[in-house]
């Protein structure tokens, strides 16, 4: 059952429709679920597919391309290609036999194809630009775990395949409502609580999803998927990093230097913390992470771009570096035990802020601002004469001359709002005046995970956000 995904399945539908030969190129983060959309959506209308093969030599990748052209409908008398050139024009032969009207070519883990010096890549530009793109027949899609493959050999390509690529479709990790709808459908008997605590530890990853346990709660899947040794999660980390990027290294470094800052680093901070050097590659390397949904990038209205802040906003990898790196020996309460320490209850709140940032837009809806445009990030300001330093986690500075200061906080019993708090909350609004122009209001939003308790404080924050909130379908607003 394909859950979510409206927006991409139309899109696919609409390159299959097309009077003209069209390419795609599905992409997004390891355990996205690119292959299942593709599969759930056209079903058995391929023509053509074939799934590279990780960590085979060239020879033994053309032998297995192959067979696969041999078992779906290649003539037998076919000689085996020796090069990638030979390989596309059998497939060129597969395709010209066949009486599809609409040629759907499937090439999925594409990247892992591409062995050093194959030429495969030039084998491939001339597939495309030299066969297929003249004719009006064929839907030619492509995906791989190597996001970062598909990123800089096919979108950033400044050869044969500069600007060929006719669809992007980038695919996102679910939001609350799709992992909601998950459970539902597979009939898992977990609350909106349990949901939120589990999106905190695994965000929207489809695959993650998928290995819950519907016997168990939330917490004991966490333990025995992610922190027992023998989990099937266990060792996911360096999996998804090692898969999606060629040498993963310097990306490693880059992630470890940003869990380490919850309101993230500027360019020059990754360099410095991650022991990095200050080239070109480290651009690319955090726009490559950008791209696959690691890292977001903001700029405060008043900063200059080289002043950009990176911030990690991937829920799992927080989780990795926060619990499953120091787990050791971890038995059935293991889990249990961690949510009794200060640490858990540091990484609860820190993690519930990134799920908020990654549900701006439902938050906008809430406070019914979802037409307006706005520029969402997070600012600080170093202690002066003048005033305290202080740091505001998500803000919200809209164009008709609001500002939304928002606190996040995550309280399970619900959230007691304390003088203190109020206090804390006037010190940001004050400061924060102190830097915007004359004509803009500020203006404080509660969001928090179980409401706030009704005290003494309740009203200072006229407008509160709870994650039921966060769990609403995000509708595009009506132009």
């Amino acid at each position: 059952m394909l859950i979510g995904r409206s927006e991409e399945k139309h899109q696919l539908q609409k390159a299959y429709d097309s009077k003209e030969s069209e390419f795609v190129a599905v992409y997004g983060r390891r355990r996205i679920g690119k292959t299942y959309l593709i599969k759930q959506t056209f079903k058995d209308k391929f023509c053509f597919q074939y799934t590279g093969i990780h960590g085979i030599s060239n020879k033994e990748q053309l032998d297995e391309f192959f067979r696969s052209l041999l078992s779906q409908g290649l003539p037998s008398e076919s000689t085996p290609p020796k090069t990638w050139f030979e390989a596309f024009h059998l497939l060129e032969t597969l395709i010209s036999k066949s009486r599809q009207k609409r040629k759907i070519i499937f090439i999925d883990e594409l990247p892992w194809m591409d062995a050093p010096n194959s030429k495969f890549i030039q084998a491939f530009e001339h597939f495309w630009n030299g066969w297929a793109y003249f004719r009006d027949d064929i839907l030619l899609i492509i995906c791989g775990s190597a996001t970062s493959w598909i990123i800089n050999k096919i979108f950033r390509n400044t050869g044969g395949l500069y600007n060929r690529v006719t669809y992007r479709i980038k695919l996102h990790q679910f939001s609350l409502q799709e992992c909601e709808e998950y459970v539902k459908a597979h009939r898992l008997n977990f609350n909106r609580n349990m949901i939120l605590e589990g999106y905190m530890v695994m965000g929207g990853i489809p695959y993650y999803w998928s290995k819950l346990d519907a016997a168990k709660s939330m917490g004991q899947n966490i333990n025995n998927l992610f922190l027992r040794e023998s989990g099937e999660l266990h060792d996911e980390f360096n999996y998804i990093y090692s898969s999606m990027f060629n040498k993963p290294e310097k990306y490693l470094k880059v992630i470890e230097a940003l869990a380490g800052k919850k309101s993230g680093l500027t360019r020059e901070g990754i360099i410095k913390a991650g022991e990095l050097e200050s080239n070109g590659q480290i651009s690319q390397i955090i726009e490559d992470l950008i791209e696959c949904g690691f890292v977001r990038k903001y700029c405060n209205t008043n900063k200059k771009i080289r002043d950009a802040i990176y911030q990690l906003v991937d829920c799992y990898s927080l989780f990795y570096y926060q619990f499953v790196r120091n787990a050791h020996n971890a038995d059935e309460d293991y889990w249990v035990r961690l949510m009794k320490t200060p640490t858990y209850h540091t990484w609860c709140g820190l993690s519930f802020e990134r799920v908020c940032l990654l549900h701006t837009k439902q938050i906008k809806t809430a406070l019914g601002i979802s037409g307006i445009m706005a520029n969402i990030f997070s600012w600080h300001v170093k202690k002066t004469e003048d005033h305290p330093g202080v740091q505001i986690d998500l803000l919200i500075d809209r164009a008709d001359n609001m500002v939304n200061v928002c606190e996040m906080k995550y309280a399970p019993k619900g959230f007691n709002i304390t003088s203190s708090e109020i206090e804390n909350m006037n010190t940001k609004l004050r400061v924060l005046e102190m830097y915007l122009p004359k004509y803009k209001t500020v203006q404080p939003v509660l969001i928090t995970s179980n409401g706030a308790i009704r005290n003494q404080h309740f009203f200072e924050f006229p407008f509160q956000i709870t994650a039921d909130q966060l769990f609403l379908p995000y509708k595009s607003p009506s132009l």
